[in-house]
């Protein structure tokens, strides 16, 4: 078995078929193939109808055997002795041409059927996917190709496509203004728009150059609510944690001022566990003495406390200058400068003193005090 092409009608199909289902013609037993070209025809026709080669496969007509025609035994009397025999008259039916003319208008009647409902179809279902397409070229092809469409069908065409073209300019315009209320303008306008994953895009953009520009942590946290999953969500984490790194948040400044205040309160009430509570176990400087420990800073506490020495109140400014640096990944120290007071009452009659002193020092990131000097200023 063979797959041929029908050689009435062109389709594919077995040369075991009967017949062909597309055109009816007969197939099987009723072909040949051509020894020249390889063509496949009827077995009836004469020669290839491609290269026109002879068909030898064909056989041969058998000659119907001749017979003379009978002699009539009733012949009518000859006129003058010679005159010819009668000839019958050919007789044409009237009702076959009748017959014939109406079969053809039937004929003609069925493919016009046919092909006018087929052009139907083909136009329907073109109609239907140009109504749920959002190209112009689709729609625009439509009203190029079927002209002669109903004025129902080509008035929804061209709505739709005037509707396409308008949102497209909309969408150039907001696009060349670059601006976020023109952009969501357009995403309000038309929601089911191919291009507002772009807008969105852009809108994402747009806000995260604003949080850039501003610098500041609260930018940074409005861009990440407004944009949850936003494309720069991580790269304002990065940018907070810088402004981290470099800005002293209240919470710290607050803890620094406390730590400093017990620290000169447990001076004030000698109190020697108050103190050690505010360094570290070992100091880096302490009144430049290198790698002090807590008892270094009880003895410089005692020496304050002189044997004339009744009473000693130190006074901090409300507010200390504290700079923050990053030693590693969230873990922050901090540079403290400020000016402390000392107020002394003595016991032996002398007046009391006020002393001004200029402290510099350094806590590390578990908030002790690892460095401290101080000096008297002089006036």
């Amino acid at each position: 078995m063979a797959i041929i092409k029908c050689p009435e009608c062109g389709h594919q199909i077995s040369d075991k078929a009967p017949t062909c289902p597309s055109c009816g013609v007969e197939i099987a037993g009723h072909i040949t193939h051509c020894q020249q070209c390889g063509a496949v025809y009827l077995s009836e026709q004469d020669s290839c109808p491609i290269c026109h080669h002879a068909n030898t496969s064909r056989p041969a007509q058998r000659m119907a055997p001749t017979t003379p025609p009978p002699i009539p035994t009733n012949l009518p009397p000859q006129q003058n002795g010679n005159a010819a025999p009668e000839q019958p008259k050919k007789k044409h039916s009237r009702g076959a041409l009748i017959f014939s003319f109406l079969m053809a208008m039937v004929i003609c009647g069925v493919c016009f059927y046919f092909y006018h409902n087929a052009k139907d179809t083909k136009e329907s279902e073109a109609y239907t996917y140009a109504m749920t397409s959002s190209d112009p070229l689709v729609l625009q092809s439509f009203l190029d190709t079927y002209r002669d469409a109903s004025h129902a069908r080509r008035d929804s065409i061209q709505l739709r496509l005037t509707a396409i073209q308008q949102a497209e300019r909309d969408w150039t315009n907001a696009c060349a203004s670059k601006s976020k209320t023109m952009l969501l303008e357009f995403i309000k306008q038309y929601p089911q728009s191919a291009h507002k994953g772009e807008a969105l895009n852009k809108i994402d953009s747009i806000d995260w150059e604003k949080a850039k520009a501003e610098n500041t942590e609260e930018s940074f946290y409005s861009y990440q609510r407004e944009h949850p999953n936003g494309k720069y969500v991580g790269d304002a984490d990065e940018e907070i944690k810088k402004l981290n790194a470099k800005t002293l948040q209240p919470e710290e400044e607050e803890t620094i001022s406390l730590l400093y205040r017990r620290f000169f309160q447990g001076i004030n009430s000698r109190n020697a566990s108050q103190v050690g509570e505010t360094v570290a176990s070992v100091l880096k400087n302490f009144q430049g003495r290198p790698d002090a420990l807590k008892s270094d800073v009880m003895s410089y506490v005692n020496s304050l406390w002189r044997p004339d020495v009744e009473n000693m109140n130190w006074y901090l400014p409300d507010q200390l200058q504290i700079d923050k640096k990053e030693v590693s990944v969230d873990q922050y120290e901090y540079d403290v400068h400020f000016n402390a007071r000392q107020k002394v009452v003595f016991n032996n009659g002398k007046p009391d003193s006020e002393t001004r002193y200029r402290v510099s020092s350094h806590v590390n990131a578990e908030f002790r005090i690892v460095e401290f000097n101080m000096s008297r200023i002089i006036e």
